[in-house]
């Protein structure tokens, strides 16, 4: 906490996660903080994801296997990763932009700056838990990847030496070892990697408590507020409209999710993002699993959280439309017994289905800094899955951005306007 007079006012659009924690630091640093909401804080992405917190992420969606994997799943629906065919233009730039940078320069470029903002977050995580009244079910257990075949354990150790030569915390299990650490369940596998530095949450009670904080710290929020345009002069936003009302302040936070293309281009940015859908569901947790996992050939997340186990996956590039796909949907449910016999899932009620639209970049990095178009413009989006996991990170770099502070870790490989 710095001095407590006034810094500046900032208008932060966007509610999700990356919204929020931006929020979170700024108001923590003595900025005034108005954050606009297209939709009521609920429905976005933040709320149903697998809450899991993952420094083992240090390849970028964009990589070397991605595109032969990508086009032999592309025609099966129930596939994990599903690129619905469409003639729209930005699928087709987006599409060409991904596979420029699905390389083996572009992972080995990629790694220390994903390890070190998802290091910074997992730290971030465990100072926040530590404030009262913050209690959203923060586990220091690692994560499993679980495998069934020869050729995705070879893989998956592979991925896993590197880590190791990262610095990370990381054990190869055989599947006598993942069974004994879970006493209370049996699973299927060849073996895993176990991740021990991931940890995992309860992200409906993070963004709970983080939007009942803000308001206790005197953050105004507007919501079912759509920003319909900006008022620009001297290389600044002036304005933000929504509708008929307009807001005016010090700086801009643009998040926005899978919407911040639109929200780009209305101030003349380009920042390619494409909706990538995913669902969620929970079951009870009977028998218990004790440790997140992610089931590799099925691409299925698998958390236990809040008494129950959420399962969660697919990643289906299109348009953003709102209705379930039902194949998608199977595909996580056939996948639970395989790997873990004794549950018994059985396909949900479609009330029980959640989805929501992970902020795709073409090259598989977040969008973070100020836009070098407007002055008083910082951009923090295009996280995809990793949202969640680097959420704080990306909210206290705001905050340092916002003091003219350098940021704790280099933020150069998102550069907002790289694809400018």
């Amino acid at each position: 906490m710095t001095t407590s007079h006034h810094k500046g006012t900032v208008t932060v659009i966007g509610g999700g996660i990356i919204g929020l924690c931006s929020a979170y630091y700024l108001v923590n640093e003595g900025f005034q903080v108005t954050i606009l909401d297209q939709g009521d804080l609920k429905g976005n992405c933040s709320s149903g994801n697998a809450g899991m917190i993952v420094p083992s992420h240090f390849i970028p969606l964009a990589a070397p296997g991605m595109i032969s994997k990508g086009i032999k799943w592309m025609f099966n629906s129930r596939s994990p990763f599903y690129v619905k065919p469409s003639l729209s233009w930005s699928l087709i730039s987006w599409g060409l932009k991904f596979m420029q940078h699905a390389t083996e320069k572009h992972v080995e470029n990629s790694a220390l700056p994903l390890r070190d903002i998802h290091l910074l977050s997992k730290q971030l995580y465990s100072e926040l838990a530590a404030v009262p009244p913050f209690n959203f079910g923060l586990e220091d257990k690692g994560i499993l990847m679980l495998y069934k075949t020869e050729g995705t354990g070879e893989e998956e150790i592979h991925v896993a030496e590197k880590a190791k030569s990262l610095g990370l915390e990381v054990d190869i299990l055989n599947a006598k070892e993942v069974n004994a650490l879970e006493p209370h369940t049996s699973l299927d596998v060849l073996g895993a990697v176990h991740y021990k530095c991931d940890s995992h949450l309860y992200p409906n009670a993070l963004i709970d408590q983080l939007i009942e904080y803000l308001r206790i710290k005197g953050v105004t929020f507007h919501t079912h507020t759509r920003v319909t345009g900006f008022e620009e002069g001297a290389g600044k936003i002036k304005k933000v409209y929504c509708g008929d009302q307009h807001f005016a302040s010090d700086l801009v936070v643009m998040t926005g999710g899978a919407w911040l293309p639109s929200l780009a281009s209305s101030a003349g940015l380009n920042i390619p993002v494409m909706p990538g859908k995913g669902y969620s569901f929970m079951v009870d947790n009977t028998p218990r699993v004790q440790h997140p996992s992610l089931l590799l050939e099925a691409r299925v997340a698998v958390t236990p959280m809040n008494g129950h186990i959420r399962f969660g996956g697919t990643m289906e590039i299109a348009p953003i439309r709102h209705q379930i796909n039902r194949k998608r949907v199977e595909g996580i449910v056939d996948s639970i017994p395989r790997y873990y016999p004794e549950i018994k899932a059985s396909y949900p009620e479609p009330s029980q289905i959640w989805h929501g639209f992970r902020p795709a970049s073409p090259d598989g990095l977040p969008y973070l800094g100020y836009s070098q178009k407007m002055t008083n413009l910082i951009i923090a989006g295009g996280h995809g899955m990793m949202g969640l996991s680097l959420g704080p990170a990306s909210g206290k770099i705001v905050s340092e951005l916002a003091l003219n502070k350098s940021p704790q870790v280099s933020i150069e490989a998102y550069r907002p306007d790289r694809f400018q």
